[in-house]
């Protein structure tokens, strides 16, 4: 027997659509909470082409979603980015296509930079003291290389997209992949030793690192002080692709090349195929045109040779220098010659004045030499003629010895004898 009261027919749940469900929540977030203030680091901050910003609002355990429409974004003192902290003061909503809870902004208090962001700049301070971003260090990616390395997850995008890219650009690439977990407490030390034994083994003529895009903690394994020492240490050149196009790393800055996304990194590392053979091809055609130039060039100036004088009348031209050659041997002989005869006049020259300084030459015009037979010096003046002393007179024909009677100082007279001069 059935109690009195009690329904035979268990009553079901009601059924809702997930639009209903969706909207009875949203309406529920928005009445219990149409104004808060949420304090945390701001993540993955992106802006939107119509102007509104959307990012990620986290602490150390959780993070929601975040979204400041353009109206308010223009009335921000400061603009936002990666690592800020802040406290964001609006109203919480729900957005119904995603399912998404989120802080709808209404207003940005900062408050300083995120515990990563501090991280970040720091190490990058560091590394930058250090050298370790300088141009000089940056080897160059080879125009053709045979193996590519690729350093990141084998079940992530950035494997796929770089296979894909280099797979149409130039099909029979050798690829090596060294498998690591890109995000994670063990992730760096994977990557740095990944990076080291592509150096050691050097089996590979470039390294691609990288993965995908995330947010800031998703990508810190490459803001690893060990991965940025391991890249600038590797003997192979590193393309750093990491996130995308708005992200950069501590790996950007040490690597010899960045990449904005790993796609791009496939670009960067070879050119099409297509494209090499076509400039092969037309580097070919271009050669090929040169030198048949240059080869009718050469048989037009062989015909020209060919008829002129010198081939036609080989002897008559021989004659013509040899006739050349005697007129220039006369004209030598000739200039010797004149050269010759002015030498001589010159050396006749010489010798006549070296004559008329020859002490013989003025003893054979009547002149004497006195000398002091004492010392044997020759006597100038009437003062070394002391009386008495004995000096030698040197005549054209001889010497002879007289002694000193007679001093007069003063002037030469000289009178004039039928036979010659005299000097008293």
């Amino acid at each position: 027997m059935i109690p009195r009261g009690i329904s035979t027919q268990q009553e079901s749940p009601r059924i809702y659509s997930v639009s209903q469900l969706t909207r009875d929540i949203k309406t529920l977030l928005e009445t219990k909470y149409p104004a808060v203030r949420v304090e945390g680091e701001i993540s993955n901050f992106r802006l939107s082409p119509t102007g509104h910003a959307y990012f990620s609002l986290k602490d150390e355990f959780c993070q929601m979603s975040a979204v400041i429409f353009r109206s308010q974004l223009r009335g921000l003192s400061a603009p936002l980015k990666d690592g800020m902290r802040v406290v964001l003061s609006g109203s919480i909503g729900l957005y119904e296509r995603r399912g998404e809870y989120q802080i709808i902004v209404s207003r940005v208090e900062e408050k300083g930079v995120g515990a990563l962001q501090i991280a970040f700049e720091k190490l990058k301070r560091k590394l930058f003291e250090e050298g370790l971003f300088r141009p000089e260090h940056k080897k160059p990616i080879p125009l053709l290389p045979r193996r590519i390395g690729v350093v990141t997850s084998p079940t992530g995008a950035a494997i796929r997209d770089i296979l894909n890219v280099l797979e149409r650009r130039f099909s029979n690439l050798h690829i090596i992949l060294n498998p690591v977990r890109v995000q994670g407490y063990e992730a760096a030390g994977e990557i740095a030793t990944a990076i080291s034994d592509f150096s050691r083994m050097s089996n590979v003529d470039v390294i691609i690192v990288g993965r995908g895009g995330g947010s800031l903690e998703d990508l810190w394994a490459f803001n690893e002080e060990v991965v940025a020492r391991a890249i600038y240490a590797s003997k192979i050149p590193i393309i750093s692709a990491v996130g995308h196009e708005i992200d950069w790393t501590i790996s950007d800055f040490v690597a010899d090349v960045r990449a904005p996304t790993p796609s791009a990194a496939a670009e960067l590392v070879i050119g099409r195929k297509d494209e090499m053979v076509e400039r092969i091809s037309a580097f070919r055609d271009r050669l090929y045109h040169y030198a048949s130039a240059l080869l009718a060039d050469s048989r037009r100036r062989v015909d020209i040779a060919r008829q002129s004088y010198v081939f036609r009348q080989p002897g008559d031209l021989v004659k013509q220098y040899r006739q050349q050659v005697d007129e220039l041997l006369d004209r030598l002989s000739l200039l010797c010659r004149h050269h010759l005869e002015i030498s001589a006049q010159k050396v006749q020259s010489l010798g006549s004045r070296l004559e008329s300084l020859n002490p013989e030459s003025v003893l054979a015009r009547g002149y004497s030499i006195t000398l002091d037979i004492a010392n044997g010096t020759v006597i100038y003046h009437v003062a070394q003629a002391e009386m008495g002393r004995e000096v030698r007179t040197l005549v054209r024909d001889g010497s002879f010895i007289s002694r000193v009677s007679d001093v007069r100082p003063g002037g030469a007279t000289w009178r004039t004898k039928s036979n010659g001069s005299s000097r008293e």
